[in-house]
């Protein structure tokens, strides 16, 4: 099981350990968002930190219509105490974690500040 809290702002959030390509681990504190398809967004300077390397690039929808792209990295997290290979989708925002990473688990959140969020 994974155990994350619900904030102040009501937000989902998991502690997650990224592992660069050269080695290097981060910590990463991430908002679960039911509404992002993809794995997980970093910020430039994380992914620049963690030295992960490109894949290409990506296109999205967002919620009111308009079309991004972005740089598409791949990195390693710790998932359920293995190392998961997964897409990191760059975004300059606070890290997200979506349904793709969440696909085949149950998640639970007791949404109020504090609450448990568990996924299963």
């Amino acid at each position: 099981m994974i155990v994350g809290a619900v904030n102040d702002r009501l937000e989902a959030v998991l502690s997650l350990k990224l592992s660069g390509y050269d080695g290097r681990s981060h910590g990463v504190a991430a908002v679960i968002d039911t509404g992002y398809s993809g794995y997980l967004t970093l910020p430039p300077d994380l992914i620049q930190t963690l030295a992960l390397p490109r894949l290409g690039r990506g296109a999205a929808s967002l919620a009111d219509g308009s079309e991004v792209s972005f740089d598409v990295y791949q990195s390693v997290i710790e998932w359920y105490g293995q190392d998961r290979t997964i897409q990191v989708d760059e975004a300059d925002t606070t890290p997200l974690v979506g349904m793709a990473m969440l696909e085949g688990h149950d998640l639970h959140i007791r949404v109020t500040e504090g609450g448990r969020v568990t996924i299963e």
